[in-house]
């Protein structure tokens, strides 16, 4: 199993690993990795994997049981090499920021009756999906203000990880429409105190005052309850 050096450094953006299998030339799978490989509507990370010299860029690692198979532009890399991995930090910084500002608009649309049914992370904007009984768009507005008068308050990101049935009894730590996979044992929990608790597996930022302030850019109608908006950081 892949060992997950970001869960433990959101901040991690270089790291040393060791190539363990080699599927079809490009798919690699490593013993460790500082790449997230997407998931919870965070886009995984692009980068690249140096060994003895040569650079292979990957645009894409993604989860298959449990292990990180990083897809690279060539193949040359081979069981037992060392490799050293590097983030494409600023993209990475960049889905950070929206992941944290999507957790903390989130958290205040669900205390006022919304339910989070899905969302999608962008570099320059986002997607954030809700289904809201009677909604109203001057209540959404406050909705984003009252984001925002937390986004600009200096509030440190914790995470750490609880046991699946510790966790759940919180009725606030799943806001998402559906249940987690019963698969998992151990939830990552990412916490801003006073603000929101969730079990989430993606990566933040250390504090609110990062993630910068909400801008809110339209919304779309999906249906007689459920609403799309799509919003940027300023």
């Amino acid at each position: 199993m892949t060992d997950y050096l970001y869960l433990n450094d959101y901040y991690l953006q270089t790291s040393e690993a060791k190539v363990a299998e080699v599927r079809n030339g490009t798919g690699i799978i490593l013993d460790r990795t500082c790449f997230y490989p997407g998931g919870g509507g965070q886009p995984c990370d692009f980068g690249a994997i140096a060994c003895k010299g040569v650079d292979y860029a990957m645009g894409e690692v993604r989860k298959e049981n449990g292990e990180a198979l990083h897809i690279v532009d060539k193949p040359g890399l081979n069981v037992g090499e060392a490799v050293v991995l590097q983030i494409d930090w600023p993209r990475r910084y960049a889905l950070m920021r929206m992941h944290t500002a999507a957790h903390v608009l989130g958290s205040v649309a669900f205390r006022s009756g919304a339910l989070i049914t899905g969302n999608q992370l962008g570099v320059e904007q986002s997607r954030f999906d809700f289904s809201f009984e009677n909604f109203d768009r001057a209540a959404f507005d406050a909705v984003v203000e009252k984001a925002n008068s937390f986004l600009s308050q200096p509030i440190g990101v914790k995470s750490y990880d609880l046991p699946r049935e510790e966790a759940l009894a919180n009725p606030e730590m799943v806001k998402l429409a559906g249940a987690l996979p019963p698969s998992i044992a151990i939830l990552h929990i990412v916490e801003i105190p006073g603000v929101d608790i969730q079990a989430d597996g993606g990566t933040h930022v250390r504090s609110l005052s990062e993630v910068g302030q909400i801008k809110l850019l339209k919304i779309e109608n999906k249906g007689a309850k459920n609403k799309r908006a799509y919003f940027a950081l300023a």
